[in-house]
């Protein structure tokens, strides 16, 4: 900076600049780049962040993140789960989160002995309810509330030609919905895509990013440095105030699962008057013009009670009517007549 700096005032006064006029422009520079440091350090939320050196996570009740399972805390990394069959592991932060719109950034790892579609089997990233809860999806529960994005390594539905594994996936559940596993959990996805982080040389990034309602996920995996889409979901309904956690698990197969680092970004975004009205704030988690099994209520079938009294009632109806028909057919038959004489 001060090079820099430096530089600019050289150029300055070989343009024939005075020391008064170097002096404020120099004061100006200074005041608006350390306003631009500022405002991008406050972007990062520590209290949402899991960073290198991890100090006190899952040792100190101080901690703002708490460990579960075999997870285990590393100098470089958190593993959630070794290369060992039968181990779940999961880290859940402590603090619930109220951002309006967020930027989730992960850093991770998966690699192992096995070879390829012989490991598994992934692992979870998860904005839900209730933390600290094992279960049967990737090690955490089923028929959560809120947002889970699976990073998956194992193809467990053996008839599907479609897709390619490792498989990033999204699903919202308002409680009600339960993650097929034997399926990939495709019958409540929102959307996904391929991709390729097992026994990589390079770093492995992904960003769950949430803003104005909208939900993407992007990748960093290839070692370039850029990002590419995965998912893009309008219309996403999260509620404020859930945590965010990362859980594995491993069966027959197994992985090293390690997170490297979890940093949370609170991003400001200005909003019309139209927007703030259709982004009110929710209470149970919901996608719009998403048809998904389980979000709507099922329709009980009708007793053989029931079924009896419909075909009554409405027999004594047409009864009824042709009864009045016949009568007004009298009369008018019966005007008639009178007309003629």
């Amino acid at each position: 900076m001060a090079k820099a700096a430096a530089a600019g005032a050289a150029i300055l006064q070989r343009s024939g600049w005075s020391n008064a006029g170097l002096l404020a422009v120099f004061s100006w520079w200074l005041l608006v780049w350390g306003s631009r440091a500022e405002q991008m350090e406050e972007y990062l939320k520590r209290e949402h962040s899991l960073t290198k050196p991890y100090q006190g996570v899952g040792s100190a009740s101080s901690s703002l993140w708490e460990l579960m399972g075999n997870a285990m805390v590393m100098t470089q990394f958190v593993r959630l789960t070794p290369d060992m069959q039968s181990k779940q592991g999961a880290v859940w932060n402590r603090v619930p989160c109220y951002l309006r719109d967020w930027e989730m950034q992960v850093h991770f790892k998966i690699h192992g002995q096995g070879k390829k579609n012989l490991n598994g089997d992934g692992f979870a990233i998860w904005y839900t309810k209730d933390r600290m809860q094992p279960g049967p999806v990737f090690g955490s529960k089923d028929n959560f509330l809120g947002l889970g994005v699976f990073v998956d390594t194992y193809p467990n539905e053996e008839k599907q030609q479609e897709r390619v594994f490792p498989y990033v996936s999204a699903m919202v559940s308002n409680g009600s919905l339960a993650y097929d596993h034997d399926r990939d959990g495709r019958p409540t996805e929102l959307g996904g895509c391929t991709a390729i982080v097992r026994n990589l040389n390079h770093d492995t990034f992904l960003v769950i990013r949430y803003v104005k309602r909208r939900l993407t996920v992007l990748l960093d995996i290839d070692g370039k440095h850029e990002w590419r889409d995965c998912i893009d979901i309008p219309g996403v309904h999260l509620p404020r105030g859930y945590y965010f956690g990362v859980s594995s698990v491993t069966g027959d197969l197994s992985d090293n699962h390690d997170i490297i680092s979890l940093k949370l970004y609170q991003l400001t975004v200005e909003r019309t008057p139209e927007e703030e009205k259709r982004d009110k704030e929710v209470f149970l988690p919901v996608v719009e013009n998403m048809k998904l099994p389980g979000m709507e209520p099922s329709l009980e079938p009708m007793s053989g009670l029931a079924l009896f009294l419909i075909v009554f009632f409405s027999l004594v109806a047409l009864v009824f009517a042709i009864v009045i028909g016949i009568i007004v057919y009298n009369k008018w038959q019966e005007q008639s007549r009178k007309h003629f004489y």
